[in-house]
């Protein structure tokens, strides 16, 4: 099995033709459905199991709907024409305080797919200046334009899938 990059270890070079601003927006639309295909099947035991103490199945749920008040905050960021982004909480303590395994599934995906409703609502609505406004990225120390915050949501969003899928592959083997 080829090891996964973390996420904190990527690079990303913002080039996306303002033209796949509609595809972008799709990738974000799917999210919620593709997260609740993936987990909704799956038994307690696999939802809330923590292999080599990495967080559960359903703490990686809770943390895409913990990050979702930071994407629409920096969507207002390019609205508001701020030269920055508000910066993440980069040790995550949202989600390692939040006890997302206690939570009752359900209830984090609706939480997720109601909150990306809004920033999908809020990015289509984006005008063409707007969507390629740009921003500095506080992390990555770069510039980034709406679509590129978009896509890298989506990225984010993948990675997270991609871990789920992991998670899942390892506890099975167990």
């Amino acid at each position: 099995m080829t090891t996964r990059q973390r996420w904190f270890d990527r690079n990303f070079a913002f080039d996306i033709a303002i033209a796949r601003f509609p595809d972008v927006i799709e990738r974000l639309r799917g999210t919620p459905a593709r997260l609740a295909e993936r987990v909704e099947s799956l038994a307690p035991v696999e939802l809330t199991g923590k292999p080599g103490g990495v967080w559960s199945i359903q703490e990686n749920v809770g943390h895409l709907l913990d990050l979702e008040p930071l994407w629409l905050a920096r969507w207002e960021n390019f609205r508001d024409h701020q030269t920055a982004l508000v910066p993440a909480d980069l040790q995550n303590r949202a989600t390692d305080t939040a006890n997302h395994n206690q939570a009752g599934l359900r209830s984090l995906l609706l939480g997720f797919r109601t909150a990306r409703a809004r920033l999908v609502d809020a990015l289509e609505n984006a005008d063409e200046s707007l969507r390629s406004a740009t921003a500095q990225h506080p992390r990555l120390k770069q510039p980034m334009r709406l679509i590129d915050h978009a896509f890298f949501v989506a990225e984010h969003n993948d990675h997270h899938l991609a871990t789920i899928t992991a998670l899942l592959r390892q506890l099975r083997r167990q």
